[in-house]
């Protein structure tokens, strides 16, 4: 896999359309394919400590063991107890999520309860990651989260225009 570091920056909204599919934006889409040799492979994830789902391409793979590696020294220093097992179980129990070409995807029935979604994802970047969110969800969190709650009900209204005035001005 890669050796540079792929990051996933700004937001991204989608309806769930015909045969129940979802559409990732196309910047998070061009990450995920460069990051992992040109396959449409989307790598998803219950978020550890939210409401969400995390997603991301196959070059993180590589990083996985580090991060184990790095939280388990934080927790020996800090004097916690660390469960390598669980939390390696955590980090590589994701679900391998193909797409098509125009980003369109079907998230397992298991991963949309997971991350109590239901019609409406919003993406948020996250670096080596992105979450992904039911807008209700990421409406519930803290203030911290003011600037993509904003944008999420920003796309939310353009999501609801009609197709021939959507994203053009």
């Amino acid at each position: 896999m890669a050796s540079r570091p792929f990051i996933y920056r700004g937001q991204g909204f989608s309806l769930r359309g015909e045969k129940g599919r979802f559409v990732l934006p196309p910047s998070f889409r061009k990450v995920i394919r460069e990051s992992s040799e040109d396959q449409r492979v989307l790598c998803v994830a219950k978020h550890d400590r939210f409401d969400c789902l995390t997603g991301f391409g196959l070059s993180r793979l590589d990083r996985l063991e580090e991060e184990l590696d790095r939280e388990e020294d934080r927790a020996y220093q800090a004097g916690r107890a660390f469960d390598r097992d669980t939390r390696s179980a955590q980090l590589f129990g994701f679900q391998e999520v193909p797409f098509d070409d125009s980003g369109r995807f079907i998230l397992p029935d298991f991963m949309v309860e997971l991350g109590g979604l239901d019609d409406q994802l919003f993406f948020q970047g996250g670096g080596a990651f992105f979450t992904i969110w039911n807008p209700e969800k990421l409406f519930a969190m803290g203030s911290e989260w003011d600037a993509a709650k904003a944008a999420c009900r920003a796309m939310m209204a353009d999501a609801a225009k009609p197709a021939k005035g959507r994203g053009r001005k």
